[in-house]
């Protein structure tokens, strides 16, 4: 279950960073964007002001609620990106943070595909391989010495190597005309509880079942293992790679 409110409060480097995205996209006025897992809508926001016509898909109720409400002249529409097909096609497709929580990589590149128009681009920004090793390998090594093995080899996200998800796309139709994998550490926002906020917002799956105040106590013994690596300047850091790709249809 997605918090908006706290992915706004406290996470708001997800769109922040995207806004470099936009850029690349090059939107046009009279342009039809998908924008594919749009979160809250603030970047679907930011490419309408092109005067492209942008509709945000996001599997998370709560995110369109909240992107709805605040952005009320955008088309917002609740659905699974790997399954949703829309009627009409169309120019582009952008993404940002959202491909690396579907785990059937082929099936979300597969309807990307189908939304196009012979011709259109898509523009996605995702982790990739090795992103947040240091936050996972800690959480996944201080769920075991909780006895809580089961947890610890959750299956979260799908972080790609390069070639992989270039393949991936050539596979499915797609003629691939920019890739880069490289690091971008990530300031947190709260300077006293950056990783334990970031573990309550994204990784909550490998928390089930284990009761609340043990899962308070794994968050702040994780935090404290990473502090040597992933604390500097008065903040955390979360250890992003990012894999930024442009492809036309």
């Amino acid at each position: 279950m997605w918090e908006a409110n706290l992915y706004r409060k406290k996470h708001g480097f997800v769109f922040d960073y995207g806004k470099d995205l936009i850029s690349m996209l090059n939107p046009k006025a009279g342009e039809r964007i998908l924008d594919f897992g749009c979160g809250t809508g603030e970047l679907t926001a930011e490419i309408a002001q092109s005067g492209a016509e942008l509709v945000g898909i996001d599997a998370s109720a709560a995110m369109i609620e909240a992107a709805q409400e605040q952005f009320k002249a955008i088309k917002f529409i609740q659905a699974r990106g790997e399954s949703f097909i829309d009627t009409v096609q169309y120019d582009a497709i952008f993404s940002n943070a959202t491909l690396h929580w579907i785990l059937n990589p082929e099936a979300a590149i597969s309807a990307m595909y189908s939304n196009l128009k012979p011709g259109g681009r898509l523009l996605l920004e995702m982790g990739g391989k090795g992103n947040v090793a240091i936050i996972i390998d800690t959480l996944q090594d201080v769920l075991e010495e909780n006895g809580y093995v089961k947890q610890s080899k959750t299956v979260n996200w799908y972080f790609p190597k390069l070639g992989t998800y270039s393949y991936f796309l050539e596979k499915n139709g797609f003629k691939v005309t920019f890739a880069h994998l490289y690091d971008r550490p990530t300031q947190l926002n709260d300077p006293e509880t950056g990783i334990i906020d970031w573990l309550t917002m994204f990784a909550g799956k490998y928390f089930a079942d284990i009761p609340e105040n043990e899962v308070t106590e794994i968050r702040r013994t994780v935090q404290d293992r990473v502090r040597d690596k992933l604390y500097r300047d008065g903040h955390f850091y979360a250890d992003y790679k990012r894999l930024r790709i442009c492809a036309i249809k």
